[in-house]
């Protein structure tokens, strides 16, 4: 692949592939596969090719497939990974519960679908957040355990967020439970006292500027002047001399963590310090010959680490002369969609306001 050049037509055909079927070798993505589509359709959102690489029945059956896994019982109201414990009765079974990771993600997707959401049961999922806040301030994946760590409280904060409601959510133990997961090595970590991930430092640092200040933790003191110049500086040692970053120290570049090293140096104000056009040649170096980018040189393509790429590209866009195909719309940093996407989503998404 020239690294000349971003091949939008083949990275929008890897996505619109991916939309209908993957290889055998990914069978176990299906149980995420709301995420899966999410990186599809944000990779079209990006490439700004979504309209004219699928038609408006693709786009329906999507939205409607997204709408049928938004489910609502006891724990309150999301949306599940997909409906692969569902019995073939259609019955919901003790599994199917809604995911937070799943429920961002499936927000997002719909918002890039232009979906009206008048079918989304808002009132509910204040109560589903509650239901997977834990003592410590954390979340849980699931209302009854999973997964617990900075990634769940990224999504919690950003569907919070999206809603413009903030009622399901102790932000005064989770931005404490935040502050405790940050390393010595100025990144944070995924639990308390963990080491210092490139990935959940964009997630911390990212919920931390999306909640609404309290007495307890005005934005201010979230993140103190010393603490801010250690993580900027450790996710600036994590640029490689190849122009990809590692999102731990003394790693591999991947081109993931391009996107959530230089995306939190972009929420801290510092993308500056990003070397762009060598991370632009390091991502360009991963492009897969059939569509696609993958996490390195030389590896396969894959959903995940396209989005990410071409989101890092959207977010710290390098000088590439007169060439087009570089150019990307710009990104909404900490809700990690288009800015677009993001307005429909703020016109769409919270309650509509009740006339007095």
């Amino acid at each position: 692949m020239s690294s000349s050049s971003l091949a939008r037509s083949s990275h929008a055909a890897h996505c619109t592939r991916c939309l209908v079927a993957l290889p055998f070798s990914q069978v176990e993505l299906d149980s995420s596969r709301i995420a899966l589509v999410f990186y599809c359709l944000g990779s079209l959102d990006i490439l700004q090719l979504l309209d004219s690489k699928t038609s408006e029945l693709d786009r329906e059956n999507w939205r409607s497939w997204l709408w049928e896994q938004q489910i609502s019982g006891p724990f309150g109201a999301g949306f599940r990974p997909s409906p692969y414990v569902t019995p073939e009765d259609g019955e919901l079974s003790e599994y199917d519960l809604p995911h937070l990771v799943m429920t961002y993600t499936a927000l997002l997707s719909l918002a890039i679908l232009r979906d009206d959401f008048s079918k989304l049961n808002r009132e509910n999922i204040p109560h589903f957040l509650r239901s997977c806040q834990k003592e410590d301030g954390s979340f849980s994946a699931l209302p009854n355990g999973g997964e617990s760590d900075l990634r769940m409280l990224y999504c919690a904060f950003t569907i919070s967020s999206m809603l413009n409601d903030w009622s399901g959510i102790d932000i005064d133990r989770a931005v404490a439970y935040i502050r405790r997961c940050y390393s010595y090595e100025g990144g944070y970590g995924q639990t308390p006292h963990g080491e210092a991930l490139g990935g959940t430092t964009y997630c911390a640092l990212a919920a931390l500027h999306l909640a609404p200040e309290t007495e307890q933790w005005p934005l201010s003191s979230r993140v103190t002047p010393q603490e801010r110049a250690r993580t900027i500086r450790w996710l600036v040692h994590n640029q490689t001399p190849s122009g990809g970053f590692c999102g731990r120290t003394n790693k591999l570049a991947d081109a993931c963590y391009c996107f959530w090293c230089g995306a939190a140096l972009s929420i801290l104000g510092a993308g500056d310090l990003v070397d762009e056009k060598a991370m632009a040649q390091f991502l360009s170096q991963c492009q897969f010959r059939f569509g696609g980018l993958a996490k390195a040189p030389g590896e396969h393509s894959d959903p995940y680490h396209t989005y990410l790429s071409l989101a890092i590209l959207s977010i710290l866009p390098a000088d590439h002369g007169d060439d087009q195909s570089w150019q990307l719309p710009k990104l909404d940093t900490l809700w990690n969609a288009t800015e677009e996407t993001a307005a429909w989503a703020r016109l769409h998404i919270p309650a509509p306001a009740v006339a007095t």
